[in-house]
């Protein structure tokens, strides 16, 4: 299939093109059918496009485009602080956390714009929020300070996970992030940083970046390599992500801010690709939040099992 679609390029009428065009819609769902339970967000980039794009660098204005986006999210992120703000996303509308605390996660992008095209580039930002109840901060904490275990609690998207300890500041581990569904293997090496605020005793936020992200080309095989930064398919150019925590109504809610950069879409592509990012980007916050809801479950069941054994 994909040596068809590639060939189908080098036709310049327009039945060819037509023609092309539905081959790679086929593969796409095709694609889209293995691979839309797989675990962790910062993964959703990386599901889409696995063969239709070729080398790229990321570009300096697309750099600035990401950095401009993101100071504006932090930003967002302060003014939830401010007196008389609502900390939580769910307070902004009546019944959101009702709903939520009910019925189930809520899951969607920030804004009608998502994703956003910057030059040469898309910005990919989702809102996750649920409710873990029965469940205090400090066991949430446990689980998503615990890095090591990610390899554990995010599989099959997380194959490795390292903590770096602290620089007093801000949490600094590494994860080697991989997507075993598509046709070609690719994984991404990233050394991130994370930083938890604690506002008072039922509020805390986080800020969590990747500082460096390479892409492993043909991973798993004897020709595998890992490229320099900022070059590759550039599926993933760049993660970030902003946590609130706010405990209340008998156990916690959570809210993830999950923000990806990527290379844009070719336009011919777009019309197919974009609804198929959107379901699958979905997907993998959905996901991603179940898996961290479970440790969490997990993790509370053994220690009250530890407390009666003692």
């Amino acid at each position: 299939m994909m040596t068809q679609i590639e060939s189908a390029k080098g036709f310049g009428s327009r039945q060819h093109e037509i023609r092309h065009l539905r081959l790679l819609f086929l593969e796409l769902a095709r694609t889209f059918k293995k691979i839309k339970n797989d675990g962790l967000v910062v993964i959703l980039i990386l599901l889409q496009l696995p063969q239709f794009v070729g080398a790229a660098t990321l570009k300096p204005e697309t750099k600035a485009a990401w950095d401009a986006y993101l100071q504006t999210a932090t930003a967002a992120m302060q003014a939830r602080l401010q007196p008389g703000a609502h900390f939580l996303w769910l307070d902004d509308e009546p019944d959101r956390a009702e709903h939520v605390r009910t019925k189930g996660p809520y899951i969607g992008p920030i804004s009608r714009q998502i994703p956003q095209k910057v030059p040469s580039g898309l910005i990919h930002d989702w809102l996750g929020a649920g409710f873990v109840p029965n469940a205090t901060i400090e066991d949430i904490l446990r689980i998503v300070r615990d890095y090591d275990r990610y390899k554990e609690i995010y599989q099959p998207g997380v194959i490795d996970s390292i903590s770096h300890g602290s620089d007093g500041v801000k949490d600094l581990f590494s994860l080697r992030l991989v997507n075993k569904t598509v046709v070609a293997k690719t994984a991404l090496d990233t050394d991130c940083e994370a930083s938890y605020i604690r506002v008072d005793d039922r509020h805390w936020y986080a800020i969590s970046n990747t500082t460096h992200i390479q892409e492993v080309d043909k991973f798993g095989t004897s020709e595998q390599r890992t490229l320099p930064e900022d070059e590759g398919t550039g599926l993933i150019w760049r993660l970030s992500s902003i946590t609130r925590l706010e405990e209340r109504d008998g156990g916690v809610y959570a809210e993830l801010e999950a923000i990806a950069l990527s290379r844009d879409i070719p336009a011919a592509f777009r019309f197919f690709v974009t609804p198929i990012v959107r379901r699958v980007s979905r997907d993998s916050l959905a996901t991603s939040l179940h898996q961290t809801k479970l440790a969490i479950d997990d993790k509370m069941a053994h220690g009250k099992l530890e407390s009666v054994a003692q």
